[in-house]
């Protein structure tokens, strides 16, 4: 068995009973210590690999004497190869990982802080023990050495196989949970800015509701697919944008007109396609008096707004078309919380920057052809992902 943990757990109580068992015991240098101190005899990787712990211990099991050992299989050619470099299988592998979360959370945390408790080696243990759990018991968790020394002592040293499957699953669990939490540490330093190169993320202004904080959007690959304009989108800002964008565009495709969509809290208030409007729908949508023509795009919005304007109070546009003048000219006159649109002319972006003292949030959409991929909306933890 090896050794190497941060978390110390009932490290001895597993140790006392794996050394009572006639299991070989190695361990990382500060893990050893720990046991040794205790009076359990155990070996230091060293003993195995003869090349020393360096780079201020980042650097200590990352050597095949280790990783062959927990790698090779139970067929003869890796029997064999074991043998011509004198290389002892490994069967267990009892490991977790320094705290990368806890550390990134403390207000004083650096870049250079985060980035050396980016843990390689023990990632890397853990790993190559979960491929081979067909022969390799992998613990992970303190919580699991109960369970897994009761199934041990039962099977005099031999372990069933339900119980590896079941730990080197959750390795691979907690290692994606480990990369995402570290890539999404990253991704706030690095992707966040058009100084960094391409903008992959934008902090919102708040999740479901304005407690909700903190909450952001990010591309996993490439850049936004939209840029803010004006004001600061939310969470259900975002979902809105994305889901009436979709149906404007679909409309579009299908009728070769432009359309408009009305959404509140991802659900449709209304939509339509951009058929001129007469004398009597112009009054009834409330747009007779306007100064400037009635656009295509204009005359479906209108007729978006006006199919329920009670659902429509304090909605989220989508155009599918670059928004004008005119179409502008009646989004001023409603409760509206934002618009997302592949364009505006300079006159009707004036318009809409002018809304709600100025935080009126105008999204466009820069990426026509990515827009479909997946932009992923993150929550705080108190909460779901989408």
């Amino acid at each position: 068995a090896i050794l190497s943990v941060y978390d110390k757990t009932d490290l001895l109580d597993l140790v006392q009973e794996l050394h009572g068992a006639g299991v070989h015991l190695l361990g990382s240098r500060g893990t050893a210590k720990k046991i040794r101190e205790a009076g359990i005899p155990i070996e230091d990787v060293y003993d195995i690999t003869k090349a020393p712990e360096m780079l201020g211990g980042r650097v200590k099991t990352l050597h095949p004497a280790v990783h062959g050992g927990i790698l090779a299989c139970s067929i003869p050619s890796d029997k064999q190869d074991l043998k011509a470099q004198s290389i002892s299988p490994i069967s267990i592998v009892v490991c977790n990982l320094y705290p990368f979360t806890s550390t990134i959370s403390k207000p004083s945390c650096t870049l250079a802080d985060a980035v050396e408790e980016i843990d390689i080696g023990d990632v890397t243990l853990l790993c190559a023990a979960a491929k081979n759990h067909e022969r390799v018991s992998v613990l992970l968790d303190p919580t699991d050495y109960r369970a897994f020394l009761q199934v041990f002592q039962q099977g005099q040293g031999d372990v069933e196989q339900v119980l590896r499957n079941r730990l080197a699953l959750k390795v691979f669990e907690m290692t994606a949970k480990y990369d995402d939490v570290i890539s999404g540490y990253l991704r706030e330093q690095y992707a966040s800015t058009p100084e960094s190169g391409l903008v992959q993320r934008m902090v919102l202004r708040y999740g479901t509701n304005p407690h909700r904080k903190p909450a952001q959007t990010f591309m996993a690959e490439g850049e936004l697919p939209f840029k803010v304009l004006s004001g600061s989108p939310g969470y259900i800002n975002l979902l809105d944008a994305f889901n009436s964008y979709a149906l404007v565009r679909e409309l579009q495709e299908a009728l070769n007109l432009p359309a408009a969509a009305s959404f509140k809290h991802v659900s449709p208030a209304g939509a339509a396609a951009g058929l001129e409007l007469d004398e009597t729908e112009k009054q009834v949508y409330g747009v007779e008096d306007l100064k400037v023509p009635l656009t295509p795009l204009a005359c479906a919005y209108s007729r978006t707004w006006g199919a329920d304007r009670m659902s429509s109070f304090g909605d989220f546009i989508a155009l599918s078309a670059p928004c004008g003048l005119a179409t502008a000219c009646i989004i001023s006159r409603e409760v509206s919380d934002g618009i997302i649109v592949p364009g505006n002319s300079p006159e009707a972006l004036a318009v809409l920057k002018k809304k709600k003292a100025g935080k009126y949030c105008v999204l466009e959409v820069r990426l026509l052809d990515h827009f479909s991929r997946s932009c992923l909306l993150t929550l705080p933890k108190d909460t779901n992902t989408t």
